[in-house]
């Protein structure tokens, strides 16, 4: 079930935190640089721009083996994974 939910903390490019889950949420359908990867610090500064403190809208998919839920997340009426696009590991 889908809801509303403000993004709370950016952990890297591809996972949030917001102020109603007690675990991270892993955004369906993006996969960025992790940690001390090429592109790491540009991924996340990107999604920090796009998402802190924002509202968005968050339908989970799946678990996965972290714990975090997995998530169609969209800010408005688009899916943050689209326009993170240029942000995923090459």
């Amino acid at each position: 079930m889908a809801r509303r939910e403000t993004v709370t903390k950016i952990i890297d490019g591809d996972t949030i935190e917001t102020s109603v889950r007690k675990n991270p949420i892993r955004i369906n359908g993006l996969d960025t640089p992790e940690k001390g990867q090429p592109g790491y610090p540009e991924a996340k500064k990107a999604l920090n721009e796009l998402l802190r403190d924002e509202k968005v809208t968050v339908t989970p998919v799946a678990k996965d083996v972290y714990g975090r839920t997995v998530a169609k997340v969209k800010k408005g009426n688009t899916l943050v994974s689209t326009l993170m696009k240029k942000h995923e590991k090459k």
